[in-house]
């Protein structure tokens, strides 16, 4: 398979026993996945629990102890041209302090064979046009956010992995990114992003791979992966009736504890249950919810006590 015959289908992203090991450190232990065209798919886990040396490892920049990388079934080294298929950024941009925005972006198409007209386009992309001619050093960390992400836009990839893409940038621009990558994704793009933001994965990803310590711990769609903890689901309850209420549910076999604020977190039994239990005692209510685990509950779950420095 030759370099133009690229297509959607070929992006996929696989690891596969990827292992890497510095002196007595095993930063990366044996770690497989799956990236598939057509999704964003975020790459969770603590700090120190081998994300960044994993991407470093998929972009040729550190050689694995064991285990393969590839991308579209290659390697990222053995790719011709690899900034037609493969964009990507580990930090903030980086430039020359006194070179503007654009004339950044036409050094890199030079040095990458890239049609000069490319800088325009990738400044527009990323909504830097108007900054287009100020110079780097007068850039806030959200231009440079986005100025790194036009660089990686410059070969028009199929291919997008991006390291914490939305340090420095505010909520307009985090809304800004959500829609850009989720837009790169409905074209048939692969998207690969690693951030601690767990809300906006939650509301950005499609796929999840959440790695602690190395190794993987849990993969799979947003929806699956919180819904694999459904069990996990508590009941809130209000009422002016606690101790009847409490006494009542764990003839149930429920577990009822008491937070700060006096509310009842109920776990073992569902709403209905307490609904009919309240009912059956004489209890009035004046809340019962159900709090349904979201993806920071989940990841802090199955991460628990595996963060490590590394």
């Amino acid at each position: 398979m030759s370099d133009g015959q690229w297509s959607p289908s070929t992006g996929q992203i696989v690891v596969s026993g990827l292992t890497k090991e510095y002196k007595n450190v095993r930063a990366v232990d044996n770690l497989s996945f799956t990236v598939e065209p057509g999704r964003v798919t975020g790459f969770l886990g603590p700090n120190g629990a081998g994300k960044t040396t994993t991407l470093r490892m998929l972009l040729n920049l550190v050689t694995p102890t064991s285990g393969t990388a590839t991308i579209g079934g290659r390697r990222y080294a053995d790719l011709t041209d690899p900034l037609r298929h493969v964009g990507a950024v580990l930090e903030a941009s980086s430039a020359h302090k006194g070179r503007t925005g654009i004339n950044h972006l036409r050094v890199i198409c030079a040095a990458a064979g890239l049609p000069k007209q490319r800088a325009d386009e990738a400044l527009a992309l990323v909504g830097l046009t108007p900054a287009a001619k100020r110079k780097f050093k007068g850039y806030s960390l959200g231009m440079k956010q986005r100025l790194g992400i036009a660089a990686a836009m410059l070969g028009d990839p199929r291919v997008l992995i991006l390291d914490e893409p939305a340090n420095g940038l505010d909520p307009e621009g985090i809304r800004w990114m959500r829609g850009f990558l989720k837009g790169l994704a409905h074209e048939g793009r692969t998207i690969l992003v690693s951030s601690h933001l767990l809300s906006e994965m939650q509301l950005l990803a499609d796929d999840v791979v959440i790695i602690a310590a190395g190794q993987l711990v849990r993969q799979g769609p947003v929806e699956q992966v919180i819904g694999s903890m459904a069990q996990g689901q508590r009941v809130r309850v209000r009422t002016p009736n606690a101790e009847e209420l409490t006494t009542a549910l764990k003839a149930q076999s429920a577990t009822v504890a008491v937070d700060e604020h006096g509310v009842l977190q109920v776990d073992g039994v569902d709403a209905p249950t307490v609904g009919r239990t309240a009912l059956a005692a004489g209890v009035e209510l004046h809340e019962l919810t159900t709090e349904r685990p979201d993806l920071e509950r989940v990841f802090l779950e199955l991460t628990a006590g595996k963060a490590g420095i590394r």
